[in-house]
């Protein structure tokens, strides 16, 4: 076990400080001091910190730290606080760590014995979240899906059955295709999509996915999935009616096998896959 009294030692110190998502309003005073009183901040892109700290009058030094780099850093870094000096680690937007580089570091730091402390401020998917309308907790971040399409839809098979609200980030090139994966997988499950927090053209979407589908090749920036978890209750009502008998009272009013299986799989809040395998079976 390792105890740390965050301001009760005399240990160098690495900050993890969150900085703002759009409005540069919600950067804290305690951030700007901190920023300002370190050796070193180390950033995610240091084109977008710079701006960043400039605006706020912040002359401090700054070094590259990002994924690709991030081992290599660590190791200068570690020097840094060997030799008694102070770093600030910032991300481009929100908190380090989350879908973000430093988790390395971090742990190198905690084992090399020095203090780590986080200086609180804006997120992206706690900002979605409380807002979404959905259920806050409990509630799991799971971040960027893979982009690459059977291993994407391999995660959301695993995620299908957790009954906590499930907050996911995607790129707008992506999210069509996500979102599909996610209606084909998980059912047509509530949801919000919250793209461009805290700016000028903030928007939140709130619906089933299929209808959230029809719009979101409009939708451009920075996004936000909050999806409703998996609902026990409503599948264990499900399970005892005849799936077949739903499809075809459909195929009998005149639908397509294929469109009545979407429309159970709709109405019933789970995955086409599930109900053709049931019908076909």
């Amino acid at each position: 076990m390792k105890s740390q009294k965050s301001f009760q030692n005399s240990a160098p110190t690495l900050y993890l400080v969150a900085t703002p998502i759009g409005n540069l309003q919600e950067m804290t005073p305690r951030a700007i001091e901190v920023l300002k009183e370190v050796d070193v901040i180390a950033a995610e892109d240091t084109r977008n910190t710079i701006p960043l700290l400039r605006h706020f009058d912040i002359s401090t030094r700054v070094i590259a730290h990002h994924m690709h780099n991030e081992k290599k850093s660590s190791d200068g870094l570690l020097e840094l606080l060997d030799s008694g000096k102070s770093i600030a680690l910032v991300s481009d937007a929100g908190y380090p760590l989350i879908s973000d580089p430093g988790q390395v570091l971090v742990n190198r730091v905690i084992d090399a014995g020095y203090n780590v402390v986080t200086i609180n401020g804006p997120s992206a998917m706690i900002t979605a979240l409380v807002a979404s309308g959905l259920q806050t907790q409990p509630f799991t971040f799971v971040g960027f899906l893979s982009a690459q399409e059977k291993e994407c839809r391999k995660q959301l098979e695993y995620w299908k059955e957790h009954e906590e609200t499930l907050i996911f980030y995607e790129a707008p090139h992506r999210i069509e295709k996500m979102l599909k994966n996610c209606l084909d997988i998980l059912g047509d499950r509530r949801m919000c999509l919250a793209r461009e927090l805290t700016k000028r053209f903030e928007e939140y979407l709130r619906g089933n996915i299929s209808e959230i589908l029809e719009v979101v090749s409009e939708c451009k920036g920075e996004m936000v999935i909050v999806m409703e978890g998996y609902k026990k209750e409503e599948r264990e009502r499900l399970s005892t009616m005849e799936l077949i008998q739903i499809v075809d009272q459909y195929i009998e009013q005149g639908m397509s096998a294929t469109d009545a299986i979407k429309r159970t799989a709709k109405e019933y809040g789970i995955s086409k896959n599930e109900v053709y395998r049931n019908y076909f079976s």
